[in-house]
């Protein structure tokens, strides 16, 4: 059976997060309606990622097989056809090997946090950033963002309900910087905890307005302890945008 890799952009706001739901407000389902209503086969589409309620995706990548082979453009047009109205765009489709999981082969996730530092309200990015009505300091926030690079147990980031074996995970890189109003926190690792990007943004926002310190973020990571987390960040600046595949 032919498998195909599918590259994948939705705005994370009407849906109830990737994952297929019986009611039906997954973006999974929603994809695998198209791919029946496009090629009247039932399949299961698996992800690269489980993203939550109200998070984004610039990149999210995931797979499916069908019985008969399709050329990928021509499936593409035709998913995102079917896809409408639903904010969910096939950027690529492309064959693939039958060794491929999106979710199993993946060498790296790529995520994005926008934060929205102005006392100004969004009226545009309204659902896309998290808006906090005070400047933060982007610099300390960085500083402080080192303290958790690296090969650590990250429990006090982890949601209750994480269903991961372990909670030591090794995180390449988390860097902070603004751009006019907007802050910027670019994370990226090989897999992350239930929540951890999120939980890790919470408790940096609480070093940009200075309640925090980078000792006071190190010694939350060293606690290994849930409670020693900051307030958790809304799902609505969260941004899957890219995974990475040897080759």
């Amino acid at each position: 059976m032919p498998r195909y890799r599918i590259t994948i952009e939705y705005d994370g706001t009407p849906f109830v997060g990737w994952q297929s739901q019986s009611c039906g407000g997954g973006v999974q389902d929603h994809l695998q309606r198209a791919i029946f209503k496009t090629s009247g086969e039932t399949v299961s589409v698996r992800g690269a990622g489980r993203t939550d309620s109200g998070v984004h995706a610039l990149g999210q990548v995931g797979h499916f097989d069908l019985s008969k082979e399709w050329d990928p453009f021509r499936l593409r047009e035709a998913l995102n056809f079917h896809l409408k109205p639903a904010p969910v765009a096939i950027l690529e489709v492309a064959t693939a090997d039958d060794e491929f999981d999106a979710r199993f082969s993946a060498t790296a996730r790529h995520y994005l946090f926008r934060i929205l530092s102005r006392r100004a309200p969004p009226a545009i990015e309204k659902n896309r950033v998290w808006w906090v009505p005070i400047e933060l300091d982007a610099e300390a926030m960085h500083h402080a963002a080192q303290e958790l690079v690296g090969h650590h147990d990250f429990t006090t980031f982890r949601a209750a309900g994480c269903q991961s074996a372990s909670p030591v995970k090794t995180l390449d890189k988390l860097d902070v910087a603004r751009f006019g109003d907007e802050i910027q926190i670019t994370a990226s690792a090989r897999s992350f905890l239930h929540n951890q990007v999120r939980s890790m943004v919470g408790s940096l926002k609480l070093v940009g307005d200075g309640k925090w310190t980078a000792r006071d973020l190190a010694q939350a990571l060293a606690a290994c302890d849930r409670k020693a987390c900051g307030p958790v960040a809304p799902a609505a600046g969260l941004y899957l945008t890219k995974v990475d595949y040897p080759g």
